[in-house]
């Protein structure tokens, strides 16, 4: 039986190659809509592991925790699908909470969304950077002014918030001098615990009917399956099988362009930078640093190498995140064609991968010293680092569509590190590419190249020359960072 995509039998055989953000949200919706043969293939055995990098997962979904925030200045279209994500998370803890959906190992009293809001300063004690006046006037023009405390503006701003119930988030870093605050504190969103998320989504998308193969073997990507004209009709796995598809959905995040190489130019595998903080039991801090009294915050927000800083309250184990995105790596590697791409590179799959660079151990120690000064004076320092990949595409747009001249594959991909706060909603666009229902959306996340004459917003593909790749960088391994912020 030949099959076409926009498939229009609803008992096609689906195969999705990841099961991260993009492959469990398509999963999700595919099933909504109807679907009823879907296989969702992954090297990693989420289903034991609960998407727990400490247990081997190094996926960028595989994670303690995730912003959820509206701010994109000018990007309405991410604003607005924001609000609708909220919407879903909130469904989701309801469902937790009255046990009507409780994946294994997770209980009524969990909660994967925490609206603690988001407290966004900079090194400049009082104003806003153009990104944020843009995001705070967009947000306002959708009805959600209320949210938005200008606190540095004056007093009628921290009165208001404290009003609100928000004094905890008010000058969560004590910067308050003679009444003057800084910043300003958007009360949308705040975080969703990630490995949860993970693990509730992929209970959801079992109950729907969807079949999942987690294993290092039977779920590792070997190669497409072509047809004598080239379309692609399924998947070989490495333990050997080939499994039939009418349409094959690529969602492998830093992983996509190493299956597809026809995306490089569109979108190239970058590394961000993660740093974990240990609060010990008994620790005071444990208390100052909780969800419920700490917001997740956002430092010197689109400032370049010496900005784009960001944390979280601590997760369930005393752990603070802090990220920072204000450099971006690449691992280039020549591979069989000939060509330079980056791909991931993890202590998992290799062990020469300790640590961070120097340039993001400086930026995140900086800011620790100046912002939180009472971890060192408790001896308390950064605990354990890694490096998340994420797939950027040239814009920070995502790619979800047909791979031009590759009939039968679906590229879900490109989350430029923003994608996750969208877990609940990203199928509803790969399932209308699939059946071939068009949007405004949908036309946003075709297959493209940079327009002629324009710079784009990340400069991708720079291969062994690019000054930010790691065999270019000085590593600080995890030993000596953890000393150096005790001095």
């Amino acid at each position: 039986m030949a099959y076409h995509i926009p498939l229009k039998d609803k008992q096609s055989p689906i195969v999705i190659v990841g099961a991260g953000v993009f492959g469990l949200s398509s999963a999700i919706h595919l099933a909504k809509r109807g679907f009823t043969d879907i296989t969702v293939f992954d090297r990693q055995p989420y289903h034991q592991t609960h998407y727990d990098f400490d247990k081997g997962c190094d996926a960028a979904s595989a994670d303690c925790n995730k912003i959820i925030r509206a701010a994109y200045g000018d990007e309405v279209w991410y604003q607005n699908l924001t609000l609708k994500a909220i919407e879903a998370w909130e469904s989701w803890n309801r469902s937790l909470t009255e046990g009507t959906i409780l994946p294994p190992g997770m209980a009524s009293n969990d909660r994967i969304y925490v609206n603690c809001g988001n407290y966004h300063f900079g090194d400049a004690a009082n104003g806003l950077n153009d990104f944020e006046k843009l995001s705070v006037d967009n947000i306002t023009k959708a009805g959600q002014g209320h949210t938005q405390y200008l606190l540095y503006s004056g007093p009628k701003e921290v009165a208001r918030a404290r009003a609100n119930g928000f004094s905890y988030a008010v000058d969560p870093f004590g910067l308050s001098k003679d009444g003057a605050y800084q910043g300003y504190l958007d009360m949308i969103g705040g975080f969703v615990y990630a490995d949860k998320a993970c693990t509730y989504a992929l209970h959801l998308a079992k109950g729907l009917g969807v079949k999942l193969v987690l294993d290092r073997q039977a779920g590792s990507f070997d190669s497409f399956l072509e047809d004598p004209a080239g379309r692609v009709v399924g998947i070989k796995t490495a333990d050997g099988k080939q499994h039939k598809a009418a349409a094959t959905i690529v969602a492998c995040g830093g992983w996509t362009p190493s299956l597809v190489p026809e995306i490089d130019g569109l979108c190239e595998t970058t590394a961000g930078s993660i740093a974990m903080i240990q609060i010990p039991e008994g620790s005071p801090l444990r208390e100052r640093f909780s969800p419920d009294k700490f917001p997740v915050f956002q430092w010197n927000t689109r400032a370049g190498e010496n900005g784009n800083l960001y944390g979280f309250p601590l997760d369930s184990r005393g752990v603070m995140k802090i990220g920072y995105r204000g450099t971006k790596y690449t691992n280039p590697q020549q591979v069989q064609s000939g060509q330079v791409r980056s791909v991931p590179i993890t202590k998992w799959t290799s062990p020469f991968i300790t640590g961070l660079p120097e340039k993001s151990v400086q930026v995140v120690q900086s800011f620790l010293d100046k912002y939180l000064p009472e971890l060192k004076q408790g001896g308390i320092g950064i605990s354990q680092t890694r490096l998340c990949w994420y797939t950027d595409s040239f814009d920070n747009n995502w790619v979800i569509d047909s791979i031009p001249g590759k009939e039968g594959v679906i590229v879900a991909t490109g989350g430029s590190g923003h994608a996750f706060k969208f877990l609940p909603l990203l199928g509803e666009f790969v399932a209308d590419k699939v059946m071939g229902i068009e949007s405004d959306m949908l036309r946003r996340f075709q297959w493209r190249e940079v327009p002629h004459g324009e710079t784009p917003r990340n400069q991708l593909m720079k291969g062994f020359n690019d000054a930010n790749a790691l065999h270019r960088v000085r590593m600080v391994p995890d030993h000596i960072s953890q000393y150096n912020s005790k001095l």
